[in-house]
Order: C-alpha cells, then sequence, then structure tokens
C-alpha cells in the first residue's frame, strides 16, 4: 500500500488539524463511555488485598428481624459504640444520619452523644440536599450536640457516572468551598496533602454551590463482599470472638437489601455494592496508596494530540508502511493507557486518540481509492489520460456537442522517429523523450474538460471540446514550434532534437453522426501530415 506523500507544509497541517481534532474531542469528553468501558477492562480484576485493620459492622436483615424496624432508637447507637470502645476499636465511622433531634424521646441524643464522646474517636456524615435540582443545596449536618461530640465530620457524597457506575470521588466537598473530608479519608486517618485533581473553577464558585476538589478514581480491593463483615446484633451483644475488632478501623452502615445505597462498580457489574462498602474501599486504597489519579485535562489533551499528530507524519513517510504505522498508532494509546494505569496508577483516556487514528485511516483509505481511481484512467509513464479514459472522454464530449451545438476538435499527434532514439539512445532515453513531449501536450490542455491523453507507445490525443478548426490550429502550431525548440541530454553535452507530426479533426456533430468516424477523419489527416514529410500537421475535411 502506498504512502501519502505530500510537502511538509501539507503534512504538518494534516497532522495539526487531525491532532487538533481529537484534542478537542478529550477535552470535550465526546467518548466518555467508550473510555470507561476500557477503564472497567483494565481495573475489573486488578483486585488487592484489603488493608486489615479495616472491618463493617453491617445492620443486615438478621439485625433488623432482631433489634426491629427502623430507625432504631438512638440509644441502641450509643450501646454499640461502647461496645467497639471495649473492643479496642481504632476509630469508627458511623455511617448513619442524624440531621434532627430525637423527637420522641429527647434524652436518646444526649445517650448517643455521650458514647460518642467516651469513645473519642467516631466519625459522623454530612450530606449535601437541597429540595430540586434548582434549588440552593444544604449542607445536611448531624443534630448539634451530636456533632460537636464527634471527632470530625465527612461527606458521604458518592460519585456516580452517567452510566450508573461509580468508579471515583471527591476526597474533598462542601458547601461554597470543599473542605470536609470523604468518609473514607476520615476513616482512614491519614494526614497531609490530599491527592487528587483539583476543583476546576475555585475562585468563581459560588459560596452556595456544593463545592467538590480533589478527585480520585477509586481502586477497588475486590468485589462485593472482599472485607471482614460482622453484624450489628452480634457486637451489640458482645458475641464476638475477644480482640476481633482490636485497634481496627470500623465502619458502621447499613447492608440489607431494600434499605441500604446500592452502587454499581467496575469490579461488581453484575452485584451490588453497598455504600458502607464503597467507603471501606475508599479508606483501603488511601491506606494502600492505591489512588488512581487521572491526568490533569492539558496533560490528557496535549498527550492526544502529541499521538494522533505522529499517526499522518508516519504515513507520509515513502520509507514506512502506512499500515504498519496505522496499526502502531491505534494500539499505542491502549498500552499507553494500560502502562500508565498499572506501572503508575495514572489514568489515561484512550479513545479520542484512537479515534483521532482511525479519522486519520479513514482518510488515507478515501485518498487510496481516489489514488487507484485516477490510476486506472492514467499513462503510469507520462501522466497523462490514458487510451481508457480518452476513449470515455471523446464519447462524453461527442455528446455534449451534439446536444449544445458547439464545435469540437480532436487533434491526433504521433512522436516522429521514435524508434530511433530507443534504438540509438537506449530505452532510458526514449522514456525521458516520451515524458518531454507528453508533458508539452499536457500544458496545452488548459481548461477543465480539455483532456491531453496517450493512447498508444508513441502516440497522443487532445480532446479539445468548445474549439473550432481554427483555435486548434493555434494550439498545434505552438506545439509544433516549442517541440522543435526542445531537446533530450543524451549524454557527454549531446542534445538530441525531437519533433512531431499532428491530425487535426473538427466537427459540430449531428444526430446521426458517430466519434468514431471523427476519429478516422483525424486519423486520416495524421497520416496525410507524415506522408508529407512529417514535423507538420493537416486537418481533415469539414464533414
Amino acid at each position: 500500500m502506498r504512502a501519502i506523500l505530500l510537502p511538509w507544509p501539507q503534512r504538518l497541517l494534516l497532522a495539526g488539524v487531525l491532532g487538533g481534532l481529537a484534542g478537542w474531542a478529550s477535552q470535550a469528553h465526546l467518548f466518555w463511555q467508550q473510555d470507561e468501558h476500557v477503564y472497567d477492562q483494565l481495573v475489573g480484576g486488578w483486585d488487592y488485598t484489603p488493608d486489615d485493620s479495616l472491618a463493617i459492622v453491617a445492620i443486615d436483615e438478621r439485625s433488623l428481624q432482631q433489634l426491629g424496624q427502623w430507625p432504631w432508637p438512638r440509644g441502641t447507637h450509643a450501646r454499640l459504640l461502647d461496645r467497639l470502645h471495649e473492643a479496642g476499636a481504632r476509630r469508627v465511622a458511623l455511617d448513619l444520619m442524624f440531621p434532627e433531634p430525637d423527637r420522641k424521646d429527647a434524652t436518646q441524643d444526649e445517650e448517643l452523644a455521650a458514647a460518642i464522646k467516651r469513645s473519642g474517636n467516631v466519625v459522623l456524615p454530612v450530606l449535601a440536599a437541597s429540595a430540586s435540582d434548582a434549588a440552593v443545596p444544604e449542607e445536611l449536618l448531624p443534630v448539634p450536640v451530636l456533632a460537636s461530640a464527634a471527632r470530625t465530620l465527612a461527606h458521604t457524597d458518592i460519585e456516580v457516572d452517567g452510566d450508573g457506575v461509580a468508579r471515583g470521588l471527591y476526597l474533598k466537598a462542601g458547601v461554597g468551598s470543599a473542605y470536609w473530608p470523604a468518609l473514607g479519608l476520615a476513616l482512614s486517618g491519614k494526614d497531609g496533602p490530599v491527592p487528587g485533581l483539583g476543583d476546576p473553577a475555585p475562585e468563581t464558585a459560588s459560596p452556595y454551590q456544593w463545592r467538590r476538589d480533589n478527585y480520585v478514581r477509586l481502586r477497588y480491593a475486590g468485589r462485593p463482599g472482599t472485607f471482614p463483615q460482622v453484624s450489628y446484633i452480634d457486637v451489640l451483644e458482645g458475641r464476638l470472638p475477644p480482640g476481633l475488632l482490636r485497634d481496627r478501623r470500623v465502619i458502621v452502615g447499613m447492608t440489607a437489601s431494600g434499605i441500604a445505597p446500592r452502587l454499581l462498580t467496575p469490579t461488581s457489574r453484575e452485584s451490588w455494592m453497598s455504600g458502607t462498602e464503597y467507603q471501606a474501599n475508599v479508606a483501603s486504597m488511601l491506606l494502600g496508596g492505591r489512588v488512581i489519579l487521572p491526568l490533569p485535562p492539558r496533560v490528557q489533551s496535549g498527550m492526544v494530540i502529541a499521538l494522533v499528530a505522529l499517526c499522518p507524519l508516519g504515513m507520509t513517510q515513502r520509507r514506512l508502511s502506512p499500515l504498519r504505522v496505522t496499526a502502531a498508532a491505534l494500539a499505542l494509546p491502549l498500552l499507553l493507557s494500560l502502562v500508565l494505569l498499572r506501572g503508575f496508577d495514572l489514568w489515561f483516556a484512550p479513545v479520542a486518540a484512537v479515534a483521532g487514528v482511525m479519522l486519520m485511516l479513514l482518510a488515507w483509505g478515501l485518498w487510496q481509492m481516489r489514488y487507484w481511481r485516477r490510476q486506472a484512467n492514467r499513462d503510469p509513464l507520462t501522466g497523462l489520460a490514458n487510451r481508457m479514459r480518452f476513449e470515455e472522454a471523446l464519447r462524453l464530449e461527442y455528446e455534449a456537442a451534439r446536444r449544445s451545438g458547439r464545435p469540437l476538435s480532436l487533434v491526433l499527434i504521433d512522436l516522429d522517429n521514435f524508434k530511433h532514439y530507443n534504438d540509438t539512445f537506449g530505452h532510458h532515453v526514449g522514456d525521458l523523450v516520451l515524458q518531454q513531449t507528453a508533458r508539452m501536450i499536457g500544458e496545452l490542455a488548459r481548461r477543465p474538460r480539455d483532456l491531453a491523453a496517450r493512447f498508444g507507445g508513441d502516440e497522443f490525443a487532445l480532446v479539445l471540446p468548445d474549439t473550432s478548426s481554427e483555435g486548434a490550429i493555434q494550439l498545434i502550431e505552438a506545439l509544433l514550434v516549442r517541440v522543435r525548440q526542445a531537446g533530450i541530454a543524451v549524454g557527454k553535452g549531446r542534445q538530441a532534437r525531437i519533433s512531431v507530426t499532428a491530425g487535426l479533426g473538427t466537427v459540430v456533430p449531428d444526430a446521426d453522426s458517430l466519434p468514431s468516424q471523427l476519429f478516422r477523419a483525424t486519423d486520416a489527416a495524421l497520416y496525410q501530415a507524415k506522408a508529407a514529410g512529417r514535423d507538420g500537421y493537416q486537418v481533415a475535411p469539414a464533414g
């Protein structure tokens, strides 16, 4: 297969246009669904052993059966916290909302607050809520007596993509500015700089909007059920083995079907994961240093542009196979995405780059079709139209002249004594003679419908629509003069003189005439010119 041979300015323009389109597509997330599919394939089975300090206390079906209908009295949660404190839990995230006071028994809030203080290591959740999409969001905080007793508050905002899959989260969020840590971050107890992509517009943020910052991709430890889990009722009634929860980071949350929030993840496409286990995955990822960082938008777009721009630059090189360049260019973004993800915990979205390469491949395929279509109608040595194209053009222009009543001129041209050049100087010089003569004949086909053709070894033709006999004679005489003045270098400073002989026929076709009649009349005029001594022309009688 042929490369697209272009001058360097056109190569750079093509590379810039395709790279720019691909970069824009990446920036606009046009292929986000395809990118996420690639991501899911790469991380779907990328499990790891979860941090062994994490455990889930599950509000499951058995606990609901024994403790009764939800919600339970807050004193029940107070007793659970005391049990966890006695068991030696290092930190407890109580993933339950208490936005309003207990209206049935005010002492319940005091009892729970006291248990939170005794524990000294309890994290309570914050949630953003609004009455409608257009309404100003509010932070749903625990009631003040509970909030003041907690070690810290943390948001439970879960980022779900447009296809319903939870692949990432914001480690910081809050109304006006992102100051609440994610629940999993607070549970981990990690100090220091928080990883993740920053808020894209912090300076223009409204003080009334829910702002999110430090976006990361969540690397899941495995499928649902990966983390050790004990039942709420077993902890409450002291049925756990001694030391099971000692020095553990414990998250208490709902797992019962029909009540617990449920999520789809890249590792659990066919089964749901509870929001509680989601937060455990966040904590485990942070504790193990397994945060997946998306590339910053400018870096992402820049890499896409570079990858796509290299493809047309390679495909326009004569020494490189376009198919090999394309195969490498299609594989490289996917390979780069895999290497960055598995080797460096960085996510590069590859599909915009792949789409850019495919667009280049489509352009190359169209160019190939156009090239071979032209080659099918073109003489390979001289670049003029071949006999098939000449016969087609003569037929079409003859019919057009019949309809319009305008004259059509046909010129047949022979290169004089061509065999002499081949026999005396060799076929290489013969080819040069043909090429130079063809170039001079081709320059006479100045208008879009004019056609110059080589239809035999040393035979050429000009089809000249809307051209009278007088106009065609002027072209022939100019050609004869120019050919006489031209010479072909045949080595050692020697020049070979060349000449041509032409026959001209002009007709305004009537209803009964045929293109073959014009060709025979013009061919007869050509032979008359040859018989008269060559290096001249004859005009066929009008008829």
